[in-house]
Parts: C-alpha cells; sequence; structure tokens
C-alpha cells in the first residue's frame, strides 16, 4: 500500500486515530490514572501527617485550601492524555458511523448530471450491499446486492484512493448492450421517453434529456448529439477486457460474476465501465440514498432516484 492510498483513506487515518487515542485511553484509566491516584493519597497522607504534628506542637497548621490543591494538581492529567481521552469516544463514533451505517460524499464532477450536480453533498446507506469490515473492505454479513438503477459509490478500479459514483446498468450475468446511444439488458431494450433541454448552467449549453426506464427504475439522462456512442481511443485496458465487444456505434458486454457494469448518467460526459471496466464486489462502498445540502441550491435536499 503506498503514500498516496494510504493519503486517500480517510477510513484507515480514522482508524488509526481510533486506535492510538483508544490506547492512551486505557493505558490512563487503567494505569497512569492509578499511578496518580496512589500519589496523591501518598502525598495527602503526609500533607495530614504533618499538620497533625503541627497541632501537637500548639502550631496553626495548613489550611485545607491547600490539601485540596495538592490532591488537584497530583490528578490532573497531563494535556497530551487529557485531549487524547476527549477525542477517542468521538472518533470511535464517528468510525462506526462511516463504517457500518452512513458516509458523506461530495460530489465532484458532471458524469452523474442530472440526477446528481458538483457540490450535492449526499449520505451513502453502507449496510444496504451488506456489512464489511472497515478499512479491509471485506463484506462479513450478505444484506444485499446492488441492483439495476441503484446510484451506487465504489473504489474506481484502476485507484483504490478514489471513490466513484455511478448507476449500476449491469449486474452479475446481464448482457449490456448500449447501441446508438441506447441501452438493450439482456436483449431487452430500455425505454426512453423525450423531455425538455437539459440546461447545463456551468458552460452553459443545452443536452438532449430522456426518462430513462431501466427495468422499472425511472430517472433522467442526458445525451449530446455531437459525441459519438463510444470512443474507441479512451477504451484502455481492463480485467475480463474479452467480454465485451467493441465498435463506434456500439459495443457489447456480458457482466462477469461477482462484477456490474456502471454508467453515469451524464453518458456522453462520463467516463464509466465503458472505458475502464466493471466493478467488482470487493470495491463496494455502499448505496447513494439522499442529498442533505448544497450550498449553492438549497432545493436540491432530498432523495436520490
Amino acid at each position: 500500500m503506498n503514500l498516496q492510498v494510504i493519503l486517500g483513506n480517510f477510513a484507515l487515518i480514522l482508524f488509526v486515530a481510533m486506535v492510538v487515542t483508544g490506547i492512551i485511553w486505557f493505558f490512563d484509566v487503567f494505569y497512569l490514572a492509578k499511578r496518580r491516584r496512589a500519589a496523591a493519597d501518598a502525598a495527602l497522607a503526609a500533607f495530614d501527617e504533618r499538620n497533625a504534628r503541627l497541632t501537637a506542637d500548639g502550631v496553626k497548621p495548613d489550611t485545607g485550601g491547600n490539601r485540596q490543591q495538592i490532591e488537584a494538581a497530583l490528578l490532573r492529567q497531563p494535556t497530551w492524555i487529557e485531549y487524547s481521552g476527549s477525542f477517542f469516544p468521538v472518533i470511535a463514533l464517528v468510525f462506526f458511523l462511516r463504517s457500518f451505517l452512513y458516509e458523506p460524499f461530495k460530489i465532484p464532477s458532471e458524469s452523474m448530471v442530472p440526477t446528481l450536480l458538483v457540490g450535492d453533498l449526499i449520505l451513502v446507506n453502507k449496510f444496504a450491499y451488506g456489512i464489511r469490515l472497515p478499512v479491509l473492505n471485506q463484506k462479513i454479513i450478505n444484506v444485499g446486492d446492488p441492483q439495476r438503477g441503484d446510484v451506487m459509490v465504489f473504489k474506481y478500479p484502476k485507484d483504490m484512493s478514489q471513490d466513484y459514483i455511478k448507476r449500476v446498468v449491469g449486474v452479475p450475468g446481464d448482457k449490456i448492450t448500449y447501441e446508438n446511444k441506447r441501452l438493450s439488458v439482456n436483449g431487452q431494450a430500455v425505454s426512453y421517453t423525450p423531455m425538455d433541454d437539459y440546461l447545463d448552467e456551468v458552460r452553459p449549453v443545452y443536452h438532449k434529456q430522456f426518462a430513462e426506464d431501466l427495468t422499472g427504475v425511472k430517472h433522467r439522462i442526458l445525451n449530446d448529439d455531437d459525441r459519438r456512442t463510444i470512443e474507441l481511443s479512451q477504451v484502455d485496458t481492463f480485467p475480463h477486457r474479452e467480454a465485451c465487444v467493441y465498435s463506434y456505434e456500439k459495443f457489447t458486454c456480458t457482466v462477469p460474476e461477482g462484477n456490474y457494469f456502471m454508467m453515469g448518467d451524464n453518458r456522453d460526459n462520463s467516463a464509466d465501465s465503458r472505458y475502464w471496466g466493471f466493478v467488482p464486489n470487493k470495491n463496494i462502498v455502499g448505496k447513494a440514498f439522499f442529498v442533505w445540502m448544497n450550498l449553492g441550491n438549497l432545493k436540491r435536499i432530498g432523495g436520490i432516484h
């Protein structure tokens, strides 16, 4: 595992921080705190003994305030231990939530427009497709599998430090055909309903917009007339490449067992399985289901379809 992968893996960084602060917290609770208590008890006993002698000699002893100050000083945690103990439960809670329940992501590109816009802050359900070991991402409890039409976050097969988000178009065993910018799944043509052109506010340009019914899952997709169905020069080598057949206006792929075929809703502006291949089950992060914030457009808050 190289440095870039480590720095790009926030879960690993969080795990290491949790372990380090947790060790310090446990060491303090079960060892250092007892030593501080023993030192304080010894100092207080000596303080009380001295005051008793002074009283016996008719000398006014130190006030009780000094006793409290001695105890507080000896029981006080060193700053580094105090901060570690404060951070540990917070880090542990965050690690648990984002490892097993929900993880936040920010949409960085236009590949999923119009479903997801740049700047959308989304939540990903981490247990929708099974409980996985943190950091290792190894499934230990099977809850469910990705279905066609799901919007899924996964580790980019060519760089595991990067998280990608696309729509599941093909599940294991599916035969996916994309011809003249229209999908067919297992020989069944996907239906498309024309919609008003979509204005891209970033460029700005208009894109053709359609309502796609992907075997029962309805969502919007975009097409550009000036782009080919597939840019052959951008097709890379990838595992199971032999399962795909390419031409300029058509390609067909049979999804291998344990893999998924992913495409962006912004079909002509998306680097996806057409170019870099299938997504293995081990790369799955979770199912995107909610936009919880977009600082530039509060109307974006809501479910993902």
